[in-house]
C-alpha cells in the first residue's frame, strides 16, 4: 500500500476504536461503517473484504455453537445436573462453589452469556433458600464463565480468533507439539478461583440444601453438544492430515470445523421445529434472538483490522516494542499480560486481540522465542482481564442486569470486591504456570 493509504487505514481504525469505547451500545455499527469506508475509498475490494479478510470459519463456529447452546438451555439438562450436584454436596457453601465450577465447565463449550443465563435461575433459587444476598454469587457465575470460555476453541470469540491466527484446531487447545496447551493453564486458574470462592462462601451455611429435581425436556441437545466436541476434535486431525508437505493448508480444510458445527446446528433447528413441534414462528424467534450483533461486529472488525495488518503498521509496532524491551523476555511477558488484563477490563477484547496477535507473534519471533509464550500470555491477559470490572465482558453486563431486575443493584466498587482479587489470582496462577513451562 502507498504511504498515505497506510495512515488513512490507521486513522480509520483508531477512530473506530474510540467510537466503540465511547458508545458501546452501538459498537456493532462502527466496524461495519469502517469496512464500508475502506471499500468506498477503493483501499480494499468488496471481494477481498468479504471472502479473504472475513474469517467465515470462525463465524460458522460461533453461529453454530450459539444455536446448540440455545437448544441445550431449552432441554433443561444443565438445571438438572446442577440439582444433582447441589443434592450431593454436604453443605450450602460447597454447593455454591460446585455450581460455580459447573458454570465454568459448561462455559468451556457454551457461549459465556448463554451459560450465565441458564445458571442464573439456579443460583437465585439457591440463595433464596439460604436467605442470603445473591450479588456475589451472581458475580461468581459471570467471572467463572469468562474464565473457562478461554479454555477451548468454542468457548469464546477471542479463543476462536486466536485459533484461526495460530492455526490451532480443537485438539491443540489441550496439547500442542507434545506440551500441555492453553486449556490446562486455564484449569490452573479455575482451581485457584474455586479455592478463592470456597474461602469467600464457606460461611454461607453449614446445612444441606434440599432441591427439587428439574424435569429434562430432551437429551438430544446434549447429544448435539457432544457430537460438536467430537467433530471439532476430529476436524483437528483432518486438518493436520490435509496439510501439504510444503506446510501449506488446502483451502477445504479451513472450513471443516465450521461446517461440522453448522451442520449440527441445522440438524438441531430441524429437530426443534419439527420433532418438538415448535413450528416456524418459534423457530424463527429462537434464530432471531441469537447474538447477531457480535456476529456483525466480528465481521466488521475482521475487515478493518485485516486491512490495517496489510499496511505493515502492526509489524512496525512489534519492531518498536522489541527495541523498547531490549531482549528482556520476562519484561515482555509481564507487559503483555498486565496491559492486556487492564485494558480488557475497560474495552472490548475482540478488536484488541485481533490487533495484538500479530504483534505478540512478531515480538516473540524477533526475540527467538516460542510464539506460544507471548500468544498465550495475550489470550490469558485479555480474556481473564474482562473479569476486572462490571463492563469488561458481556457476561458481566448480563449478570448485573439480572441483579438489578431482582432488586439487588450492584455498583462498581461492589463488583471489584470479587472481580479484582479473582482476576489477580486466576491470571497470576495461569501466567505463572505458563512461564514455568514455556519460558
Amino acid at each position: 500500500m502507498e504511504f498515505p493509504v497506510k495512515y488513512i487505514v490507521l486513522g480509520l481504525a483508531v477512530l473506530m476504536y474510540v467510537l466503540v469505547i465511547a458508545f458501546p451500545a452501538k459498537k456493532t455499527w462502527f466496524p461495519l461503517g469502517g469496512a464500508l469506508v475502506l471499500v468506498l475509498l477503493g483501499i480494499i475490494s468488496p471481494f477481498h473484504a468479504l471472502f479473504e479478510l472475513v474469517n467465515w470459519n470462525i463465524l460458522m463456529i460461533y453461529i453454530g455453537s450459539l444455536v446448540i447452546a440455545e437448544l441445550f438451555i431449552y432441554s433443561r439438562l444443565p438445571a438438572r445436573i446442577a440439582d444433582n450436584i447441589v443434592a450431593k454436596t454436604p453443605n450450602a457453601g460447597l454447593a455454591m462453589v460446585a455450581i460455580l465450577i459447573m458454570t465454568g465447565i459448561i462455559s468451556a463449550f457454551v457461549e459465556n452469556v448463554a451459560t450465565v443465563l441458564v445458571m442464573a435461575p439456579i443460583a437465585l433459587s439457591l440463595t433464596r433458600k439460604l436467605k442470603i444476598n445473591p450479588t456475589y454469587f451472581m458475580v461468581g457465575l459471570a467471572v467463572m464463565a469468562n474464565l473457562e470460555g478461554t479454555a477451548t476453541l468454542v468457548g469464546d470469540p477471542p479463543s476462536m480468533i486466536f485459533a484461526s491466527y495460530a492455526g490451532y484446531g480443537f485438539n491443540e487447545f489441550f496439547f500442542h507439539e507434545g506440551r500441555i496447551s492453553i486449556f490446562f493453564f486455564v484449569q490452573a486458574g479455575l482451581i485457584a478461583g474455586a479455592l478463592f470462592f470456597y474461602y469467600f462462601f464457606s460461611k454461607s451455611g453449614k446445612e444441606k440444601v434440599l432441591t427439587e429435581k428439574t424435569q429434562v425436556i430432551s437429551y438430544f441437545p446434549m447429544i448435539l453438544l457432544l457430537l460438536m466436541i467430537i467433530g471439532l476434535a476430529a476436524s483437528s486431525t483432518i486438518s493436520a492430515l490435509g496439510n501439504n508437505t510444503n506446510g501449506e493448508v488446502p483451502l477445504w480444510t479451513e472450513y471443516v470445523s465450521g461446517s461440522i458445527v453448522m451442520f449440527l446446528a441445522v440438524a438441531g433447528i430441524f429437530w426443534f421445529c419439527f420433532k418438538e413441534k415448535k413450528g416456524s414462528k418459534e423457530t424463527f424467534k429462537m434464530i432471531k434472538n441469537l447474538d447477531w450483533e457480535t456476529i456483525l461486529f466480528l465481521s466488521g472488525i475482521f475487515i478493518v483490522i485485516g486491512a490495517l495488518s496489510e499496511t505493515g503498521i502492526l509489524q512496525e509496532f512489534a519492531d518498536f516494542l522489541t527495541a523498547v524491551i531490549s531482549g528482556n523476555v520476562f519484561a515482555g511477558f509481564v507487559i503483555i499480560i498486565v496491559v492486556s488484563m487492564v485494558l480488557s477490563g475497560f474495552i472490548d477484547n475482540v478488536p484488541y486481540i485481533i490487533v495484538m496477535l500479530p504483534v505478540a507473534a512478531t515480538l516473540a519471533k524477533n526475540m527467538n522465542l516460542t510464539p506460544e509464550l507471548y500468544l498465550f500470555a495475550l489470550l490469558i491477559g485479555s480474556c481473564l482481564g474482562g473479569n476486572l470490572t462490571p463492563f469488561g465482558a458481556s457476561a458481566n453486563i448480563v449478570a448485573m442486569g439480572i441483579l438489578k431486575r431482582e432488586n439487588y443493584p450492584m455498583n462498581f466498587s461492589g463488583w471489584l470486591k470479587i472481580g479484582l482479587p479473582f482476576t489477580l489470582i486466576t491470571t497470576g496462577t495461569a501466567s505463572l504456570l505458563l512461564w514455568l513451562l514455556y519460558s
